[in-house]
């Protein structure tokens, strides 16, 4: 251990690093979008007992995910920038701990979710967890550029599965909501890559812009955010929203609009890739909080 390196001592207490393990922020954001899915099934006030045991369940699913994603990539994370300091690649968790607590939530997440909640839910879980953790990040991520897309279904699940939390049916509204976050997510994510493409590159992971290009993923990031675009216009075709919605929808739009048409047409500013990956989150968060608001006040 040479003068650089901090002791043990001096690190992070020990629970902070498996709370980082489980992606805080991202499954915030899943444990938001479930919610809303919840309130978004009924007319009234979501029972208590759905609301709680099922944002619960979802959340300890989504931590679970997160963990194995991290015991899965420590290797190439130890090798790229934005995430050589997570918990394994600093050494400050094994990966025999990491996987345990992963099973231990996941296990857990389940139990809540059958006993508390419905089957239904459960299951759905189950398949999400399944598709971001293993499917995803152990094949998909490492064999097509097309990863995002694909396995952009698994972290689309959310709305869904706290409809299901609340009704114990899958019903077209909130699948909806799925394709959302589905056609959301290529624009997001694909923004990240641009701006870490050489990271991706040394580690040899197939993400667009190292297989086909920049200029072939700024492309696809506004085609995309053209689709979102229209997606986003169905809650409020088919009558599942009122004008409430679609008057925060309408700037949500030209502003994702904008970054991505700047983002396409050259010159591209450096801090552009990073500004469009971080509204696109305010976006996401936005949207949904004027779906519950319409949903309520209409």
């Amino acid at each position: 251990m040479n003068a650089a390196t901090p002791m043990p001592s001096a690190r992070r207490a020990v629970w902070r690093e498996y709370w980082e393990l489980t992606k805080p922020k991202v499954v915030l954001l899943i444990a938001f979008t479930a919610v809303v899915g919840m309130f978004l099934a009924v007319p009234g006030m979501v029972p208590w007992q759905p609301l709680v045991f099922g944002t619960a369940g979802i959340w300890l699913a989504a931590a679970s995910a997160a963990a194995i994603n991290h015991v899965i990539d420590a290797t190439i994370d130890a090798d790229m920038g934005r995430t050589m300091n997570r918990p394994l690649p600093t050494g400050s968790l094994t990966a025999r701990a990491a996987l345990l607590f992963a099973i231990g939530i996941g296990v857990l997440s389940m139990l809540v979710l059958v006993l508390l909640v419905n089957t239904l839910t459960a299951v759905l879980t189950f398949l999400s967890l399944i598709g971001y953790a293993i499917v995803y990040t152990l094949w998909l991520k490492r064999a097509t550029p097309q990863n995002i897309v694909i396995g952009g279904l698994a972290g689309a699940a959310p709305p869904l599965l706290g409809w299901t939390a609340v009704t114990g049916e899958v019903h077209p509204n909130a699948l909806l909501l799925v394709l959302i976050i589905f056609v959301w997510t290529p624009p997001h994510f694909w923004a990240l890559a641009i701006a870490r493409r050489d990271d991706y590159a040394k580690v040899n992971i197939p993400m667009l812009p190292v297989t086909h290009g920049v200029a072939f993923t700024r492309l696809h990031v506004w085609l995309y955010t053209i689709l979102l675009v229209i997606v986003t216009l169905l809650p409020y075709l088919t009558g599942m929203c009122g004008l409430l919605y679609l008057a925060a929808l309408v700037p949500l739009n030209a502003v994702f609009l904008r970054y991505a048409w700047r983002l396409w047409r050259p010159p591209v500013q450096p801090d552009l890739p990073m500004a469009t990956f971080r509204y696109s989150i305010t976006y996401l968060m936005l949207l949904f909080a004027a779906l519950l608001l319409d949903h309520y006040l209409r």
